[in-house]
């Protein structure tokens, strides 16, 4: 007797179709499951045996020999106890072997047949639904985020009872439906607003060009500056995510289990900050079978480093292909496999080890080669590739005592998401570029062109501080934003002074 169910598993992001093979024969009693499984999916025979006979069925005395195909990837999960359990019941002729041709099931089982959820729904219905199939069966609590795709019924499943019922077409499982207007519409402003950032006027409006070109950040200040505070307010001047950039953002959260209870989209840019002690592996992502690290958990959305200086240096140095490409390859004997990470970053450090380098108010006690050592775990090819450096200063007092009224965060995200909408539309055409900070040289050139002022600005500007051509890049990139920011197609000489200013780190490579 052989069954035949369809589910799936996730390699990568995305997730492919696996046929859970089912023969039960005449023979000594035996349980092998076969197509290179890893532990957690060996372990599902004694939770596949309890959960039939904890729901009334009988549990074949026989030789049962479970493929998982195709055989030369590797499955890991508990995903496949609910198809491996239905086939079984398929084999012993409970369910009719007719009823499974079109739709894919997966779910994890307790011992009582009651279901669990796992990991990668969302990107297994998206599977589901490219391969041409009708439906799928997923456990309650995965319904919600399934759900999202179109053009494909979602059949919430709670016990192993009710899925062979609904087989059998002895009952009726109604359809989990999300609309997916409402969830945007309903999404919650971010609570931290720039208005109640005191002061600091020149850091709130490189900030604006950063968020309005995607640029990544750099602030440097003694302690109490406020460089926390600003970057943590950065996400809510943010233009707000798109479905597709929701779709791929909740995609990376789901095969990780990050995803809240119940929660179908994530629909807020993500804020990640991950601790200075994070291993290389925790921040790129890698391990024996590939996970996303926080680079990829910060994908169209903010990756905040605090306390820059303090990360190891050869964790500083793997952020270098990421934020030159906006995705990360991860390669392992076994498998290769490429994650996301179009993030923003925002980076935050002192000055020196005691952090009042240059404060007027407080005296600096660090010698030359400590500012040196301290500064040199940032290297030069990891600050080319930061577009915009800034200083932020302690705030006075009279900012800080003030009654002045600030501008709020929504005011400043009108104005960079007018700038997002120019460019959206000077790169429509080109598939992948959707702000200032990805363009390619070629993009450069066409939309970047500087009259002779500007240009006589820049050359002078570049020569004494001899500045690198990627630098030399990031300017153009800069000023290009700022004159989006004020609605111009030509790039001005003022917008080259001001995008010069953004590149301080590069003439704090002289000696202090």
């Amino acid at each position: 007797m052989l069954a035949r169910v369809l589910s799936s598993a996730v390699l990568g992001i995305d997730a492919y179709l696996v046929d859970v093979e089912v023969d039960i024969s005449p023979g000594l009693p035996m349980y092998s499951t076969v197509g290179l499984p890893e532990a957690s999916v060996r372990e599902s025979k004694e939770r596949v045996k309890a959960a039939i006979n904890n729901s009334g069925y009988h549990f074949p005395d026989d030789r049962i020999t479970v493929n998982l195909a195709p055989a030369d990837v590797k499955k890991e999960g508990t995903g496949f106890d609910l198809p491996i359990a239905v086939g079984m019941l398929s084999a012993t002729r409970v369910i009719p072997a007719s009823a499974m041709t079109d739709v894919l099931i997966m779910g994890e089982l307790s011992l009582d047949g009651r279901t669990k959820p796992v990991k990668g729904s969302l990107s297994m219905a998206i599977a589901a639904r490219e391969a041409g199939l009708k439906g799928i069966i997923v456990p309650a609590e995965n319904a919600s985020e399934a759900a999202v795709v179109n053009d494909i019924d979602v059949y919430p499943a709670r016990t192993l009872h009710e899925v062979v019922d609904f087989l059998r077409g002895l009952t009726v499982i109604k359809p989990e439906t999300v609309d997916v207007r409402a969830i945007f519409e309903g999404r919650d402003e971010d609570k931290a607003n720039f208005s109640e950032v005191k002061g600091q006027e020149h850091v709130k409006r490189a900030l604006e060009v950063a968020a309005a070109g995607g640029h990544n950040v750099i602030m440097i200040g003694p302690p109490g500056s406020g460089k926390t505070m600003l970057a943590k307010r950065l996400p809510g001047i943010l233009p707000p995510l798109s479905f597709q950039e929701a779709l791929e953002t909740t995609k990376i959260f789901s095969i990780i289990g990050m995803l809240e209870k119940g929660q179908a989209l994530i629909t807020k840019r993500p804020f990640r900050s991950p601790h200075h002690t994070i291993s290389d592996a925790g921040l790129i992502g890698g391990g024996h079978i590939p996970r996303p690290g926080e680079v990829s958990l910060a994908n169209h959305g903010v990756l905040f480093l605090d306390e820059l200086s303090e990360f190891k240096k050869h964790v500083l140095e793997v952020l270098r292909q990421p934020l030159e490409d906006s995705k990360v390859t991860i390669a392992r004997a076994s498998s290769t496999l490429t994650y996301p990470s179009g993030f923003m970053l925002v980076a935050a450090m002192n000055p020196c080890p005691c952090g009042f380098f240059s404060d007027p108010k407080h005296e600096c006690r660090c010698s030359f080669p400590q500012i040196q050592r301290y500064r040199s775990k940032i290297s030069g090819p990891l600050l080319d590739r930061i577009d915009i450096h800034l200083e932020v200063p302690a705030v006075p007092y009279k900012d800080l005592a003030g009654e002045a009224l600030e501008e709020t965060s929504g005011e400043i995200k009108k104005r960079v998401s007018a700038a997002r909408r120019i460019q959206s539309k000077r790169f429509f055409e080109n598939e992948g570029i959707y702000c200032n900070s990805q363009m390619a040289n070629r993009h450069i050139k066409k939309n970047c062109k500087i009259n002779g002022p500007s240009l006589a600005l820049l050359e002078a500007a570049i020569d004494k501080l001899g500045l690198s051509a990627r630098a030399y890049n990031r300017i153009l990139k800069i000023a290009r934003t700022i004159a989006d920011l004020e609605g111009q197609k030509n790039i001005e000489a003022h917008h080259i002074a001001e995008a010069v200013q953004y590149r301080s780190l590069d003439r704090g490579r002289r000696q202090p």
